[in-house]
């Protein structure tokens, strides 16, 4: 019965017309970023024999993603999704070939990094799938709430199955096998997505002559947003590494992936009951609370891991942890929506996932370090420290979350239009 009544409340959702088309073609394209890092990891350990080498083309990958992003989210809020998407995706097949190309044939391992640097420009169709929803239920606060708590359970399937998929055919069929599934899964679903014209958000009015609007980190809240998503990206990276490190420590490092699941997990079924709440307080306190309870869910991985509880009490916390990120997440990214305007919506959203990739990357690095130097379990110190940290920034910057509340997503709706020359 109550699997019955959650479907039921999603269902409305996708009423609207052409929001399933979206919803899937978008699905491909994030289950294909899903599959990336360890793909990319997996072929260059066989191949080259180094996860060093690795780990660091890994990383330059999503140091330029962190750059690339914004700029695209930035073309898309001026020329439109599907005059955006398309050559993009189209793009993104050169330099990921040029890379599978250089790893045949032996090429300097400078050529990776720059291949794999290149291959970054991909659409950030999550984003846009937000921005669909926020256009087709900008009359409807409940609607939007549900359809961003929809789209983060949609993150956590993706960040669950892909790297699952990716080991298997990079295991069972080549090491190749893996990014040339991604590739293809990529470009097909953003190609796809940029397809389904009926649901694309109309451009803005055009500004008037000399007007400039400028970065969307001009916005005081998108710039505590963006701190506190990157402490929170942290608390993804370092909780990875550890537990990867724990679980071999303890000789079951087979285990890690079921571990890593259960933080996915929790994180999942969270968002999806998250949606079905009705938001009584506003977005700012929302986001506040959600910090406050990531940071206190967060010492039960540190308590289990210190106190040597072993694997089953580790994964009962891991999965509590998850269960506090997907409201966290969610109300961040409503309140992206509520503190910009629609004409920087997707660049904004952008600049967001920008903060919690670099998260990811320094506390991986932060994690792996203190994985070779301290005894198992220490590791956790640090997602707690980071959600720590997050609820520091959060704090700090609430006034400038709660000046959201002044200027609702709503107000520009009158001020939307279908530029003439698209």
């Amino acid at each position: 019965m109550p699997s019955r009544a959650l479907l039921a409340s999603y269902r409305r959702l996708f009423a609207a017309p052409g929001a399933t088309a979206f919803t899937l073609a978008g699905l491909l394209g994030r289950l294909a970023l899903s599959m990336n890092g360890v793909s990319l990891v997996v072929l260059l350990a066989e191949r080259r024999g180094s996860y060093a080498l690795a780990g660091t083309v890994s990383a330059a990958g999503l140091v330029t993603g962190a750059i690339g992003m914004p700029l695209l989210g930035r073309l898309v809020d001026r020329h439109g999704q599907s005059r955006v998407a398309v050559p993009a995706a189209l793009y993104t097949v050169v330099p990921l070939t040029a890379l599978l190309l250089c790893v045949h044939l032996g090429a300097p391992d400078w050529t990776l990094y720059l291949c794999w640097a290149a291959s970054a420009a991909a659409p950030n169709l999550g984003g846009m799938a937000r921005s669909r929803w926020a256009h087709l239920y900008r009359d409807d606060p409940a609607a939007r709430h549900l359809a961003n708590s929809f789209e983060q359970a949609l993150d956590e399937l993706c960040f669950m199955a892909g790297p699952v998929l990716a080991m298997l055919l990079c295991t069972t069929v080549a090491p190749e096998a893996g990014l040339l599934a991604a590739g293809t899964l990529g470009s097909t679903g953003a190609l796809l997505f940029a397809a389904q014209r009926r649901t694309e958000p109309p451009l803005p009015a055009r500004p008037l002559p000399g007007q400039r609007h400028g970065s969307p980190l001009r916005v005081p809240g998108l710039r505590v947003l963006t701190l506190t998503f990157l402490a929170t990206g942290m608390v993804f990276g370092a909780t990875e590494i550890t537990t990867v490190a724990y679980a071999d420590a303890l000789g079951h490092k087979a285990a890690a992936g079921p571990l890593l699941g259960l933080v996915a997990a929790g994180s999942c079924l969270a968002g999806l009951l998250f949606g079905l709440l009705t938001p009584r307080r506003a977005p700012g306190a929302r986001f506040l609370l959600g910090v406050a309870a990531m940071a206190a869910v967060l010492l039960l991985p540190l308590t289990a891991g210190l106190g040597g509880a072993g694997l089953v009490a580790l994964g009962a916390a891991l999965f509590a942890a998850g269960t506090a990120t997907a409201p966290t997440m969610v109300t961040g990214m409503t309140l992206v929506q509520e503190l910009l305007p629609q004409r920087q919506f997707n660049e904004g959203m952008a600049v967001a996932v920008s903060g919690i990739v670099v998260g990811i990357s320094a506390g991986a690095a932060l994690a792996g370090t203190l994985a070779e130097r301290a005894a198992p379990g220490t590791g956790y110190a640090l997602p707690a420290g980071a959600a720590a940290l997050a609820l520091l920034i959060a704090l700090t910057g609430r006034r400038h979350l709660r000046a959201s509340e002044d200027a609702p997503l709503a107000a520009e709706n009158g001020a939307r239009v279908v530029s003439a020359s698209v």
